[in-house]
């Protein structure tokens, strides 16, 4: 009697479906943000020294302003940048459609480009789009949306009145009793602070895009 012929059996995988996004890439990126933050925040001046009533007082000229201006920047560079945030956060709250665009765009920014697996190409509508490709569609996309949309008036506007409001505290506020730190120069103003902590967080971002793209 012949053997009953066997059936050929190939060992099949089962493929697990990568995530849309670089996970490790991803929690480096937040895990580092995390700690600029707290390293800017522990820089804070006590809030009841900078609403302190009796430390105000008329300018005397122009020149008098810009140097106090000058000065209050240095020392609470930390507390202006929270106040120009909260400015912009209230603005975007009463204005939830702006909001939401600004939002999806960011989450167009993290989940298309910046974490996105690199192994995983992005297909819309069956094509497949390159990385060079996705990253001009989204610089194309911001610039619409930042500059041709009242995003963008609505951002300005924004910044304008934090920074208004910056500049009339520093002018009044005397910073007579105000004492800098060694390591800080007196010229070391709001826009500086904002630079730098904006330098950190790009190149930690920068940082994990090239680990998760490695």
């Amino acid at each position: 009697m012949s053997s009953p012929a066997t059936l050929p059996v190939t060992n099949q995988q089962a493929t697990q479906p990568q995530p849309p996004i670089n996970t490790p890439a991803f929690r480096t990126f937040l895990s580092r943000l995390s700690s600029s933050l707290r390293a800017s925040l522990s820089q804070r001046r006590p809030w009841l020294e900078l609403i302190d009533r009796t430390s105000f007082a008329r300018p005397d000229s122009l020149t008098d302003s810009i140097s106090r201006i000058r000065k209050n920047l240095a020392y609470f560079k930390v507390n202006y940048a929270a106040i120009v945030s909260l400015v912009l956060a209230f603005s975007l709250l009463s204005h939830p459609f702006s909001l939401l665009v600004l939002l999806s765009l960011l989450g167009a920014w993290m989940f298309l480009y910046l974490f996105r697996s690199s192994d995983q190409p992005l297909v819309i509508f069956g094509r497949s789009f390159s990385d060079r490709e996705t990253l001009l569609g989204l610089v194309v996309t911001t610039v619409v949306v930042v500059f041709m949309t009242s995003v963008g008036s609505l951002l300005t506007s924004a910044l304008t009145v934090g920074v208004a409001v910056v500049c009339l505290h520093g002018a009044f506020r005397v910073p007579d009793d105000l004492f800098l730190d060694e390591q800080e120069p007196a010229n070391a103003g709001l826009l500086s602070f904002i630079g730098n902590s904006a330098a950190a967080t790009s190149a930690a971002a920068a940082a994990s895009v090239v680990a998760g793209r490695v």
